[in-house]
């Protein structure tokens, strides 16, 4: 019987090739684009899963509120960790990450001490020697409870491993560091290359043992510079332990540490300590200010999945509506069969057949449409995916998906055309109603309504982009050039600025680590008026630079003066953003003092400009004279870039002969710190795009369909006179008026979800009426010109050829 059923779906398809086509491309689309997504949503809540104890491995996150606004951070003291294993049976091992690195942040120079040319690395971090036991990492050689033991040791990753001493096991191996030859670095361990879906993306780990970072560093509990990973016992009460540690460590061991120093404590009342479970690092730390690695975000995850089930609605809508509409060229073939002998379950496992046979072919080409979009949805999405061909539950997930793909489109149907009476359908009794004319007008609405709610979604992504990378952010970005690794030239980072400022394309030059992009140096402390630290303070950056940095970068001064390098006092001089003289309190805050442990004086004010990301106001920034050398900033003409560089990077070989010149631009970098947006915005484009073209594909067949059901009607029109932008309105006028309902009930839903997401920027494009204008003004174009072809055509047909019959 079932062979039966599937021989008649065949013939039905070949009967009607344009809907049975239309139905299984857009079947395809929906489906491809709801296989890509789970892809990604796969891959991102994979995060730190294949760990075996990572139920009881957390990381300690603080909280707390000031001035209204809540901060949330990983920051900790160096004490805390070994604190909490003593003090809290709870905790089975603790240790400490610490991303800030004495060798220059997470990059490096590196070398083998028998090599003379440095190799740029990314990825180090500093770690105790619990840290690869608490999160599992696969060893290669060595063991992971002494790869760190030692001071001075490293964990390098394979990858780095075979690079630097290939084919060998280079435990106890020495390598040279930012040519410092005084710190003896040697390999400890060698791990296995951190797969992509772990939250850590270190290639190497620096041991911890016996380093401080500042005097009393270790011992201090006023100094937040370390991350803390606990692994705690079977069956421990996160929400529990976490209320035990806050009440411990800020009465026992924080606050007296801020009282001993005569810091306020103002605010601490509401700070408290979470313990977040390591599977939700990746998902759930989008809201952490000082985490500095990169994170998904869970909002995304439940955004995209709405977007793969609404497009997949989409596809079987399309399905639904060409199905009911052509049950009038069907009943017969209904009464036919109920009149030798079918009974209803006959002709619904038949329906639901034909729907199963559209899902599966559709589903096939599916997958063929995924594989081909794949690199393209790769790119976009900013993350490695691939199809897991080999996992076991693919196939039976598949198949699964087919039939329920298949058993969602039809089931209506399928019971709606069973339902036909034998009698009044053979004797042409048999009335359609207007019932189900409305649920396909509400269908058609509801298609052009989601593709309404994504195409101003795309707009309004399109114009934030375009204000975070071309408004004035506070400095100018365009044309300077960044040296990285310039603490190579050591002792000689003087002359080299010198030298570059002798060649004619170099405007001006700067040497600041601290500079206002992403991936550079940042220095939070606590600021006071006076001495006085029992008044509330308050929290800002202290940024190190020379008397170039400003006129390098385009920053301008409201009030008072630059640095000047011959005036000796100004070593003890500061210079404050806007945004620090205002929570200060100073209205002319020129000669005022500033203090954060030593008194200075306020000789500038420089224009608030955006250092961190935009979503965020302007944070408090003081600037004090001095040089941190690991990145050199140049100001150069765009005449002729290429040459400039060249000429620049002849410079730099003069001095560092054994190293090769590593830059990027700054604008790039800029825009590097909104990667999510652009992406965001490619992911809304393309998938508005597949929204559009399946609704239009169905108006197209819905359109094809009504324009052969009301042949008769047209051709009585024409002989009777009615002209042919009479007919064109007919029909026409009825699927406009849809599309402008689609937009009636669109341009509410997308304002409110547009302006909650753009709530999370401090500094934002308005939502206009031009945004909903011009999205709503593209869908009823493209739905013209969709149904266009079909009105014309039926217009213009020859009324004889249809009425000979008559």
């Amino acid at each position: 019987m079932t062979r039966h059923y599937v021989k008649i779906a065949f013939r039905s398809m070949q009967k009607q090739k344009l809907y049975a086509s239309i139905n299984i491309i857009g079947f395809a689309i929906g489906i491809a684009a709801c296989l890509l997504i789970s892809l990604y949503i796969y891959h991102e809540t994979s995060y730190d899963r294949d760990n075996p104890h990572g139920d009881q491995v957390v990381r300690v996150v603080g909280r707390i509120q000031r001035e209204g606004v809540d901060l949330s951070g990983i920051g900790f003291q160096a004490p805390m960790a070994k604190t909490l294993l003593a003090d809290f049976p709870e905790v089975e091992k603790a240790g400490r990450l610490m991303s800030n690195s004495l060798f220059g942040g997470t990059t490096n120079q590196v070398r083998r001490p028998d090599q003379t040319t440095n190799n740029y690395e990314e990825g180090f971090c500093f770690a105790d020697s619990t840290i690869p036991e608490i999160l599992d990492i696969k060893m290669v050689y060595g063991s992971r409870k002494q790869a760190l033991a030692e001071p001075y040791s490293i964990l390098l990753s394979k990858s780095l491993a075979d690079k630097y001493f290939p084919g060998e096991n280079p435990i106890g191996r020495p390598m040279v560091f930012n040519e410092n030859p005084r710190l003896p670095i040697k390999v400890g361990g060698v791990m296995a290359d951190l797969p992509s879906n772990s939250h850590l993306q270190y290639k190497a780990f620096i041991s911890l043992a016996g380093l401080s970072f500042g005097d009393g560093e270790q011992q201090s509990w006023t100094q937040s510079n370390y991350g803390i990973y606990l692994q705690l016992r079977k069956g421990t009460d996160l929400a529990a332990l976490g209320k035990k540690v806050t009440d411990d460590v800020l009465e026992n061991y924080i606050l007296p540490a801020f009282r001993a120093k005569g810091r306020s404590i103002a605010g601490w009342k509401g700070a408290h300590l979470i313990l977040q479970p390591l599977a939700d690092i990746h998902l759930h730390s989008y809201d952490i200010q000082d985490d500095p690695i990169h994170h998904g975000d869970i909002r995304f995850i439940w955004f995209f999945a709405g977007i793969a089930v609404f497009t997949l609605l989409l596809a079987c809508i399309n399905f639904l509506n060409l199905s009911t509409a052509r049950s009038a060229n069907r009943a017969k073939e209904v009464g036919l069969r109920k009149v030798i002998g079918s009974t209803r379950s006959n002709l619904i496992r038949q329906f639901l057949t034909e729907s199963l046979l559209y899902s599966c072919l559709a589903c096939c080409a599916a997958l063929a449409l995924a594989l081909l979009a794949l690199p393209l949805f790769r790119q976009m999405a900013g993350v490695r995916l691939s199809i897991p061909w080999s996992a076991w539950w693919l196939a039976p997930v598949f198949l699964l998906f087919i039939l329920v793909i298949g058993l969602l489109a039809g089931i209506y149907p399928a019971f709606y055309l069973s339902w036909f009476k034998p009698i009044e359908v053979l004797k042409g009794k048999l009335r359609m109603g207007s019932k189900h004319g409305r649920l396909r007008s509400g269908l058609v609405v509801f298609q052009f309504t989601v593709s309404l709610i994504l195409l101003i979604g795309t707009t309004v992504v399109y114009r934030q982009m375009q204000y975070i990378l071309h408004t004035r952010i506070g400095f100018d970005k365009d044309q300077i050039v960044m040296i990285q690794g310039a603490d190579a030239l050591r002792n000689q980072t003087m002359a080299f600025k010198t030298e570059l400022l002798r060649l004619p394309a170099v405007q001006r030059a700067s040497i600041s680590d601290y500079l206002p992009v992403g991936g550079t140096k940042r220095n939070g402390n606590n600021f006071w008026k006076s001495g006085d630290h029992a008044v509330p303070g308050v929290v800002g950056q202290i940024w190190r630079v020379d008397e170039d940095y400003i006129p390098t970068l385009g920053m301008k001064l409201v009030a008072g003066r630059n640095f000047a390098k011959d005036m000796h006092t100004d070593s003890n001089a500061v210079i404050i953003n806007q945004a620090m003289a205002d929570q200060l309190g100073y209205k002319e805050p020129l000669g005022k003092n500033l203090n954060n442990g030593e008194n200075r004086i306020i000789i500038g004010v420089v224009e608030n400009f955006n250092f961190e990301d935009i979503k965020h106001k302007v944070q408090p920034l003081c600037m004090v004279p001095g040089i941190s050398n690991s990145i050199v900033s140049v100001k150069v003409k765009g005449a002729d870039m290429q040459r400039t560089l060249a000429s620049i990077d002849e410079a730099w070989k003069h001095f560092v002969p054994a190293q090769a010149m590593r830059y990027t631009f700054l604008d790039e970098n800029y825009a590097s710190m909104y990667v999510d947006v652009q992406r965001m915005q490619y992911l809304f484009t393309g998938f508005a795009l597949l929204a559009v073209i399946i609704a239009c594909l169905g108006l197209f067949a819905l359109a094809a369909f009504m324009a052969e059901q009301r042949r008769k009607e047209i051709s009585i029109r024409k002989v009777l006179g009615a002209p042919v932008s009479n007919l064109f309105g007919l029909l026409t006028m009825n699927f406009m008026k849809l599309i402008l309902l689609s937009f009636v009930v669109a341009t509410p839903i997308s304002w409110w979800l547009m302006h909650k997401w753009l709530q999370d920027y401090a500094n934002r494009v308005s939502l206009s009426w031009d945004v909903f204008a011009l999205s709503g003004g593209t869908v009823l174009l493209i739905a013209l010109g969709t149904i266009c072809w079909q009105a014309v055509r039926a217009s213009l047909a020859n009324p004889v050829e249809t009425l000979r019959a008559e």
